[in-house]
């Protein structure tokens, strides 16, 4: 896992100035702090019960040092924000002409994150989708796609553009940010073709190359992996994409839609080091493949596909995104793909055979149940359960509900204190309790979760949607248990959600800071990148989300096909065991 600085943050809020800090996975456990304004510190005792501190004599001139106790680490020094959130600069592509004639703009769209200095920190890597993007179901041609490194200080590092051959939109170009061979700083992984530029200025393969057909679709020549150097944005290596595209037909239908469905995934395969797991299809053929990235060379690890002999009940039955967890509990990662699930061996674990859907959550999410649960909705009005909570094992089906249409949003979380364990709902589906038992009716927001406030409830992100602009603002609501009510904490002003009604953030992840997530916004013209972070004190003490594999893991996958939040391998809500600390050594000199 990476090894991370203590993620100091400091903002203002209206009792004085918040401090907050990373208690990371590798921790002494009890390790107390220290904390300084100015060089003096503020702490009478040492700070063992969290890790903030609500300073009500600090201003925002002030500057704050934190230094763990008994530790050898340098003392990390932070100045106040003006507000709760930093604005970063972006360089936002110019306009261009399309193929059509027609002016088209870009948009600053999902974004993940990784350590592509080394220096501890987390910093941005953001995707620009034109305006002419593209659904795989509509014909039409497209501008380039460009990934940004960006520091979290607003510095400019690289532009990658993934060039005319790879089309833009939401189920073309997934891409992972993270450190795959233990050097301590972060690569890129992402599908290529000819004509790709790495952040150097140098073209991958034929530059000249144009695969696009009459329709603008790309279902010919050439597709690669390649993987860029996180501090350049290089091309480090470069090999044929698996799954490849085969026969267009094979996947549902000849005009190239379900052909070009791609998921992509980050999974501790073999239990220590982090492989990459590219996809494709989930209508009907279903294939997934794996590489690991070491000493500079990408080498395929296994590829497991519905077609061959014994798999057939695997066809159909992956999501518009993935997840990645330890199910079984033998140490090695699998890949839940909706209804189905790979072992970490390339072999089919298990398939449901309910079909495929358009929400999919991994986690502990029943404090009482041994083991992780998911929470799916599914999309054939077929289906026996437009929304089914199973044992993530075994497939066992805990509790569902029959809808009998399309069931296109689903969420869980612990939002009711009165009930133990985290409850779920979706569109057209009851707000259920873990054990099954319908507690209200759905709660309109469905899209997003985030761990906000002081409590250990998660709080639920999604936007106001405008649907005559054709645009949303992001904004935080609290469910009220008692009033089965929604309540706005914050709407987030100056700035625009992305992917359409699905109301997603550029980002949300635990990125700074305690364990409380953060949340990236682009603004309204797209010239900047605002992240925010909470100005609630919390008395709760747990290590970094970051550092639960399975937690970082998802934060790699979000950007993936439709967006989901991130969930911890542990049960995180009302009534949760303390925190455990996980079996992790840092990345840096080698280890990942």
């Amino acid at each position: 896992m990476e090894s991370l600085d203590r993620g100091l943050v400091a903002v203002p809020t209206d009792d004085g100035v918040l401090v907050r800090w990373r208690l990371l996975g590798t921790d002494p456990d009890r390790i107390g702090f220290h904390l300084f304004r100015d060089g003096t510190k503020v702490n009478n005792e040492p700070i063992r019960d969290r890790t903030n501190y609500l300073d009500d004599d600090g201003t925002t001139a002030s500057t704050y040092s934190v230094k763990p106790i008994g530790v050898a680490e340098s003392t990390q020094t932070t100045t106040v924000w003006d507000r709760n959130y930093r604005e970063i600069p972006l360089n936002k592509p110019a306009e261009t002409v399309g193929h059509n004639g027609e002016t088209v703009t870009y948009s600053a769209n999902d974004a993940s994150v990784g350590d592509l200095t080394g220096d501890g920190s987390y910093d941005i890597v953001l995707k620009w989708t034109p305006s002419n993007a593209k659904d795989n179901a509509h014909d039409g041609y497209t501008e380039n796609v460009y990934l940004d490194g960006y520091q979290l200080d607003g510095t400019f590092m690289w532009r990658i553009d993934l060039g005319r051959n790879i089309r833009a939109g939401a189920h073309y170009t997934p891409y992972l940010v993270y450190d795959f061979d233990g050097d301590g700083v972060a690569e890129i992984a992402v599908r290529t073709s000819d004509g790709a530029i790495d952040g150097t200025g140098t073209a991958i393969g034929d530059p000249d190359a144009d695969y696009r057909n009459e329709t603008g679709r790309i279902l010919t020549g050439p597709e690669y992996l390649t993987v860029f150097d996180g501090e350049t944005g290089a091309e480090r290596a470069t090999v044929d994409y698996r799954p490849a595209r085969g026969d267009v037909s094979d996947w549902g239908d000849s005009y190239g839609n379900r052909v070009d469905r791609f998921l992509a995934g980050v999974a501790y395969l073999d239990g220590e080091q982090p492989s990459i797991v590219m996809t494709r299809g989930y209508y009907e053929k279903t294939m997934l493949a794996a590489f690991d990235f070491r000493d500079g060379e990408l080498t395929e690890r296994w590829v497991f596909d519905s077609d061959d002999p014994g798999n057939g009940a695997y066809a159909g039955q992956g999501n518009h995104q993935l997840s990645v967890a330890d199910v079984d509990n033998d140490g090695y990662d699998e890949i839940v793909y909706g209804a189905m699930v790979v072992d970490h061996d390339g072999t089919g674990l298990y398939s449901t055979g309910w079909g495929h859907g358009d929400a999919l959550h991994v986690g502990d999410f029943d404090p009482d149940r041994s083991g992780l649960e998911v929470f799916q909705v599914h999309e054939p009005t077929t289906a026996p359960y437009g929304a089914s909570f199973r044992d993530a094992e075994t497939g066992e089906l805990l509790w569902g509900q029959h809808t009998g249409e399309d069931t296109g949003r689903g969420m869980i979380a612990d939002v009711d204190p009165t009930h133990k364990g985290a409850e779920a709902w979706g569109s057209g589906v009851d707000t259920h309790t873990v054990a099954g038992e319908s507690i209200a009716d759905p709660i309109p927001s469905i899209n997003f979760g985030i761990w906000w406030t002081g409590d250990l409830q998660r709080e639920l992100l999604d936007h106001d949607w405008d649907g005559d602009a054709e645009i949303g603002v992001g904004k935080i609501d609290r469910w009220n248990h008692e009033t089965t009510e929604l309540e706005t904490l914050l709407t987030f002003e100056g700035t625009y959600s992305n992917n359409y009604t699905k109301g997603t953030p550029c980002l949300s992840a635990d990125i700074l800071g305690d364990w409380r997530e953060e949340v990236l916004w682009r603004t309204e013209d797209s010239s900047a990148l605002r992240v925010y972070t909470t100005t609630h004190p919390t008395e709760h003490r747990i290590p970094t989300l970051m550092h639960d594999p399975q937690y970082r893991t998802s934060v790699a996958w979000q950007n993936a096909g439709y967006n989901q939040p991130p969930h911890p391998s542990f049960y995180l809500g009302t009534g949760m065991d303390d925190p455990p600390m996980p079996n992790i050594e840092p990345a840096r000199d080698g280890n990942p």
